[in-house]
């Protein structure tokens, strides 16, 4: 992928990203077509090409940004010296954008669980933020003597993401974040100490 800045690639590179969140929320990664997105984005094919190679480039630069912009919320949250409960309040609190953000990795794991390329590079960048999650389970928590945290890392993801799953097909009986603030704290109590 060409990488010459210009003052409007920034401008450019938010623009696709947007049209690419949007699409594929909508139409589904694979229904999402190089095409439609540069149609919602306003931009030529050639504004796509020179800032990614693929609809799976282009998935990882989402997939990074949500990353971050999650894990600042959750860093944030550092200093603020809350008890276990209250920052299992606060971070099972769900976006606006959620949903949509949960409609599209989903579908991207289950393209990744059959395309070897695609699982390889999506595990690589859950590595990345599962180490970052580590850092802040550590900073928030304490070191704990009794578990992998990269491990503990993985379960809370897991548990997030079943939980949204149950929660999105049954909105009224489990509205988003209930399963993680009855349980979680319970969990992280016994394994940091407080």
């Amino acid at each position: 992928m060409p990488r010459g800045t210009t003052k409007r690639r920034p401008e450019t590179l938010a623009r696709l990203l947007d049209a690419a969140f949007e699409a594929f929320a909508e139409l589904g990664f694979h229904a999402a077509t190089i095409p439609e997105i540069c149609r919602r984005a306003g931009y030529t094919h050639g504004a796509f090409y020179s800032n990614f190679t693929s609809k799976d480039e282009l998935f990882f630069a989402l997939f990074d940004r949500h990353a971050a912009a999650t894990l600042d919320r959750i860093a944030a949250l550092t200093g603020e010296h809350l008890t276990v409960a209250e920052f299992v309040d606060r971070v099972s609190r769900i976006d606006d954008d959620e949903r949509a953000w949960y409609l599209v990795t989903t579908e991207f794991t289950l393209y990744a669980i059959r395309d070897a390329a695609a699982a390889k590079r999506l595990a690589e960048h859950d590595g990345k933020l599962r180490a970052e999650l580590v850092q802040v389970l550590e900073t928030t928590l304490g070191p704990s003597s009794t578990v992998d945290l990269d491990q503990l890392a993985r379960l809370l993801i897991a548990i997030r993401e079943g939980a949204l799953a149950q929660s999105y097909v049954e909105p009224a009986e489990l509205p988003p974040g209930t399963l993680e603030r009855t349980f979680l704290p319970t969990i992280l109590k016994a394994l940091f100490a407080q």
